[in-house]
């Protein structure tokens, strides 16, 4: 007997309130189809179900196209329950759903896609593995960039509703939502307010909000800018004065629950004991969105695995004998990003001191460039080096060292 005919195959489309299971055999039939709702207290219905078509010696094998969000639940629920749950990516499904002459889309025929996959492909689809530990960094650094999103949002209507009141508020303050500004426009938010207020007490006001940093001087100019802009008083001033401390309290509450929020962060990458921010250009959060996006380095055999799963490896196109290795539009995008991002800055040079932030990269790139490679195709280079680099890292749980030859060339 083939191995594939002691399984089922129960293809899973999964949705935010109800999820559709579709059961075929190991020669394709469809057995039955069920729908049941997306919470724990439901789930077993759907493996009493399946266990109906279970006959002696043979074992169900799931198949999901998402483990880490609507699906989730369901895959932690299975593994739990000692089930065989494999992860199946949403290209082969969308490739088979397209393979037929007469394309349909349902909820039924989406998990008959899916169950058709993970016959075809059972050898080569991963298990399932929904660890808390990776899913909760995730959705913390989802939290975090929903609030810089909002926080940038905030800050533009900040200055949209300044230059009503302040024509020459840029010149104010080196960061319009700096601490000490902040605490400027919530007690000064127009020009009239500051009627017959003194120097010295607004140095006062300012020293006491920058602990110390703003001297009479800025005082001074703040004071004379607003004489030579004028009166900008209108008609509503008040709810219009209401409208810049509202946006300076919302400002503030969304800094602090940024930080909070990264404080959480910290916290879960404690557990891990990576040392990604050994290596200059990653910080805590550049290091928690690779951690978030890469999840357990161990299921990828080697770096080219997780090159390839980044969309940074190329890919072979020829027929005939004759082609050429393109650009990847695949994989990650997110994790793309980050390593792009990441390329850059370890080939930037800082502008004071005119070294590079990186000399190990840099003189990478530089290397790349003379051998005849684009700008482009040499950061490409330094993005995939990146990854042989922290998929090593990750895997040891090593911190990154400098060559001793670059640091010496440096100094």
């Amino acid at each position: 007997m083939h191995y594939k005919q002691k399984h089922i195959y129960v293809g899973v489309d999964l949705h935010k309130k109800t999820h559709t299971a579709v059961v075929i055999n190991c020669w394709n039939e469809k057995l039955g189809e069920c729908t049941f709702e997306n919470k724990p207290a439901a789930f077993h219905e759907l493996m009493a179900y399946v266990k109906s078509f279970t006959k002696k010696g043979m074992t169900p094998v799931y198949g999901l196209e998402d483990v880490g969000g609507y699906g989730r639940s369901l895959a932690v629920y299975l593994l739990e329950n000692n089930q065989k749950v494999k992860e199946v990516n949403s290209a082969f499904s969308y490739a088979e759903r397209k393979s037929y002459p007469t394309t349909q889309k349902s909820d039924s025929w989406d998990a008959e896609c899916v169950a058709k996959i993970l016959l075809n492909k059972l050898d080569i689809l991963p298990d399932a593995n929904p660890q808390d530990v990776y899913w909760t960094i995730g959705q913390l650094v989802t939290r975090r960039n929903g609030l810089v999103k909002a926080l940038v949002a905030l800050k533009n209507q900040l200055h949209m509703q300044l230059s009503y009141h302040y024509p020459s508020y840029r010149k104010f303050f080196s960061d319009i939502d700096g601490k000490c500004a902040l605490a400027f426009w919530q007690k000064y938010p127009a020009p009239h307010l500051l009627e017959g207020v003194s120097v010295e007490t607004l140095a006062a006001f300012l020293r006491k909000s920058s602990h110390n940093a703003c001297s009479t001087r800025k005082a001074e100019d703040i004071l004379s800018l607003v004489r030579a802009d004028g009166d900008t008083t209108r008609s509503y001033q008040e709810q219009r004065d209401f409208l810049i401390q509202s946006h300076v309290r919302d400002i503030k509450f969304k800094k602090q629950e940024i930080q909070y929020v990264e404080n959480e962060v910290s916290r879960m990458m404690d557990r891990l004991d990576y040392k990604l921010e050994t290596m200059p250009g990653i910080d805590l959060v550049t290091a928690s969105a690779l951690v978030a996006e890469i999840g357990d380095i161990n299921r990828f055999a080697s770096a080219d695995k997780l090159a390839r799963f980044a969309g940074i490896a190329p890919v072979n196109f020829s027929s005939g004998g004759k082609g050429t290795n393109q650009k990847s539009r695949q994989g990650n995008r997110v994790l793309h990003g980050l390593f792009y991002n990441l390329a850059v800055q370890q080939v930037q040079v800082s502008k004071g001191s005119k070294k590079p932030r990186n000399p190990l990269f840099y003189e990478y790139f530089n290397r790349k460039k003379e051998e005849g490679k684009t700008p482009t195709q040499a950061l490409v280079c330094v993005m995939r080096r990146l990854v042989n680099i922290i998929y090593g890292m990750m895997k040891n749980k090593t911190a990154f060292r400098m060559p001793e030859q670059v640091e010496q060339r440096v100094s």
